[in-house]
């Protein structure tokens, strides 16, 4: 699970009739909450500046609505300013594969550099906002701050990292393994954001959960419920709150002997 904002100096035209003030759009790097996760991490004011100038705009993504499809020309990256993703490609009976959740301070369309087209699609999974990065603009800035290019490489060196270590680990894991597993990334992911560790809304449904896991959404149900029984997790719909975390951990590690 991959499971970071930006300004604009320069905005790309808005729609015929748009009423959304441009002003109130721009909010520069340095003031994100994110912007510690993003691109912008270890970059001084003046190269800070910079990157805000190679920002086409801020756009807003209404939940369900597709943010670019497999085949769609690369020419943006999306850096996720506000809400939550999901990525998947279209498996051989024609359903959908996730391949994974993605959220505040994460890119989206870095798979897309190597082939210049999109691989997979990207859906809102609730209302967000994402800032669009001119792949040619950034590479032409990459040759004039060398610490931007070390950030992208580091981020571009993490994603393949995780995806090696899903496709390890869910492929020789229980299905209780799984889940907690899935629990505990979420957790330290939401952490990482100054969120709590313990206490969030799960943005997908339990549907895309198993999906991504693996899982029959009955199966999913089931475990939530073990987990509530044992004490481990309170779940109400899609309020999540995780009472053991060390007890999570261990199920996911298969060390917890009671599992």
């Amino acid at each position: 699970m991959s499971m970071p904002n930006l300004s604009a100096l320069q905005v790309a035209p808005t729609a015929p009739g748009d009423a959304v003030n441009l002003q109130a759009l721009r909010a520069s790097c340095s003031a994100c909450s994110m912007h510690q996760l993003c691109l912008p991490m270890g970059l001084d004011q003046g190269d800070m500046q910079r990157l805000e100038q190679v920002i086409s705009r801020r756009r807003r993504i209404k939940r369900d609505e597709v943010l670019y499809r497999p085949n769609d020309k690369f020419d943006m990256l999306y850096a996720i300013r506000l809400g939550h993703f999901k990525t998947f490609q279209q498996n051989p009976n024609g359903g959908q594969q996730i391949t994974g959740f993605q959220m505040a301070g994460e890119l989206l369309g870095m798979d897309a550099i190597g082939a210049g087209v999109h691989l997979c699609q990207a859906v809102a999974l609730e209302d967000s906002e994402v800032c669009e990065i001119p792949f040619a603009s950034l590479e032409e800035l990459f040759r004039d701050v060398p610490v931007l290019l070390r950030q992208f490489h580091r981020m571009m060196s993490l994603e393949i990292s995780r995806e090696q270590r899903v496709m390890l680990t869910l492929g020789s894991m229980t299905a209780q393994q799984k889940m907690a597993a899935f629990l505990v990334n979420l957790s330290s992911r939401y952490v990482s954001r100054g969120y709590s560790s313990t206490r969030f809304q799960l943005r997908m449904t339990r549907e895309e959960i198993g999906n991504y896991l693996g899982l029959a959404v009955e199966s999913v149900s089931r475990l939530f419920s073990s987990f509530k029984k044992s004490g481990v997790v309170d779940v109400n719909h899609r309020e999540l709150e995780l009472l053991d975390l060390p007890a999570l951990r261990a199920i996911a590690l298969g060390t917890d002997p009671c599992a």
